[in-house]
């Protein structure tokens, strides 16, 4: 274990960079987390950790978690409170922080089987609420999910929302709608959208058997319209009272739980 003393070091500028941009997770394959469970989720899920760096008083606090991450971490860092404030994205840090590769769960629509059923985020642009329904799909048990251009899944808020389930959750990312319906038509897969439309059918009486890819818009439009009227089916969550809408990891949550029940 080494100290680092100064805010200028070059891992710490890397770190620091690793959080606020994309650009950077993408050029180098790797990405920023932070805080003891986060950092202990991960070293128990296997993702590769390059680096570890902690405060003195996290190790006093997180003593078991900092010495198993400590075990797996290929180089480890003890830093100063003020190194901690720079690394930090969170209002209140725990002061423990890791560097890590980018994880080995994602995938390609090809491994996705035809009797699955997956979650596809079209156009998600909050990364607290990609990381949120990352959370639910695993624990209700998704099989996987299908980011079509959404955000960043290594953002440090999407990580800290997913609570570590996007080390896990095998997740496809593409670019272009025409990929997951071309992938969906070949394999019999049905795709059913989410839409704000009392003419469609509710959600809780659709018949969800099977492979299905379910379909969640983005937080202000929805799904788009192209995308909904080549789906299988379009589908709605009943609602009460004068909501118009519910917001987008919500309406996952409730939608996921009707496939899969």
């Amino acid at each position: 274990m080494e100290k680092i003393i100064s805010v200028q070091n070059p891992k710490i500028k890397q770190f620091s960079k690793l959080v606020s941009s994309s650009k950077e997770r993408k050029k180098t394959g790797t990405f920023a987390i932070e805080g003891a469970r986060l950092c202990f989720d991960a070293a128990k899920s296997g993702v590769e950790i390059l680096e570890l760096f902690y405060t003195s008083q996290a190790y006093e606090k997180f003593t078991e978690e900092i010495d198993y991450i400590s075990s797996v971490a290929e180089a480890v860092y003890e830093v100063s409170t003020e190194i901690a404030e720079k690394l930090r994205d969170t209002e209140s840090t725990q002061g423990v922080f890791a560097r890590c590769r980018n994880t080995e769960n994602e995938t390609t629509l090809s491994s996705f089987l035809p009797d699955g059923k997956y979650v596809v985020l079209e156009n998600l642009q909050d990364p607290s609420n990609l990381g949120a329904v990352a959370r639910t799909a695993e624990a209700l048990g998704i099989k996987g999910a299908v980011l079509v251009s959404c955000c960043d899944v290594f953002n440090p808020k999407a990580q800290r929302a997913s609570m570590g389930s996007l080390f896990r959750l095998p997740f496809a990312r593409i670019s272009d709608i025409d990929e997951l319906f071309s992938f969906s038509e070949d394999k019999n897969i049905k795709t059913v959208a989410t839409v704000v439309d009392s003419s469609a059918e509710k959600i809780n009486k659709a018949d969800l058997s099977g492979g299905v890819f379910l379909i969640i818009g983005n937080e202000g439009n929805g799904i788009q319209q192209t995308t909904a009227d080549r789906c299988t089916m379009k589908v709605t969550i009943p609602m009460q009272g004068r909501a118009e809408s519910l917001n987008a990891s919500m309406a996952a949550c409730i939608a996921m739980w009707e496939v899969l029940r």
